[in-house]
C-alpha cells in the first residue's frame, strides 16, 4: 500500500502468496465465517458481525504495523484463507492465526504460510516467542501449531478459560 505511512509486504512460499488483505476477500471470508465451519474462530455469525471482525483484523496493519496476510495459490491465484498475527482488544498479546476456506483445508497451506509468517516476525519485529490461542475442541489448529514445532503451554494466557495456547521459540527457527 502507498500513501498511507505502512507497508504491508508480501511474502511467498513454494505454494502460496501471502499479500495485503483486499476488499474482496471479505466475500470468502464472510462464506466462511457464516458456515458451521467456523464454529472454532468465533463464528458463525452474520455479515454485519464478519464485517466488522475483518475490518478490524484488516486495520491491524497500520495500527500495530502486523496483522493478516491473505493467501492465495500461486498456481491458480484462488483465495485460500488467512494467516497472520492478530491482536484484537483483550488479547494478551499477538498471536499467530490461520483459517482455511473448506476447499484448501488439508493440503498443508496453513502450516506453510505460518512458517512463512513466523520467519517474517522474527526477521523483521525482531520478535523471538509467539503464541496461538486455540479452542480445545479445534483439533486441527492445533495439531498445526504442534506442527510448526510449538509446545503447548498451560501458564501462558489465552482469551477464554481452558484455551489451549501454543507456544513459539522463534530463535531456535533461525
Amino acid at each position: 500500500m502507498t500513501g498511507t505511512g505502512f507497508h504491508i509486504p508480501t511474502l511467498s512460499t513454494a505454494r502460496l502468496l501471502l499479500r495485503a488483505p483486499r476488499l474482496d476477500d471479505f466475500e470468502h471470508w464472510a462464506e466462511f465465517f457464516a458456515s458451521d465451519r467456523s464454529v472454532h474462530e468465533g463464528g458463525p455469525m452474520g455479515r454485519i458481525d464478519a464485517w466488522h471482525v475483518w475490518a478490524a483484523d484488516v486495520a491491524l496493519w497500520p495500527l500495530r504495523g502486523y496483522g493478516a496476510f491473505s493467501l492465495e495459490d500461486r498456481a491458480t491465484g484462488a483465495y485460500v484463507g488467512e494467516v497472520g498475527i492478530y491482536q484484537p482488544e483483550g488479547f494478551p498479546g499477538p498471536e499467530l492465526g490461520w483459517f482455511l476456506v473448506p476447499s484448501a483445508e488439508g493440503k498443508g497451506h496453513a502450516a506453510e504460510a505460518a512458517r512463512a509468517v513466523m520467519d517474517w516476525v522474527r526477521e523483521t519485529l525482531g520478535w523471538t516467542r509467539l503464541s496461538s490461542i486455540i479452542e480445545p475442541a479445534n483439533e486441527r489448529s492445533i495439531r498445526v501449531g504442534l506442527s510448526l514445532g510449538g509446545v503447548i503451554d498451560p501458564d501462558m494466557p489465552g482469551t477464554a478459560p481452558g484455551d489451549v495456547v501454543i507456544r513459539y521459540d522463534l530463535e531456535a527457527r533461525a
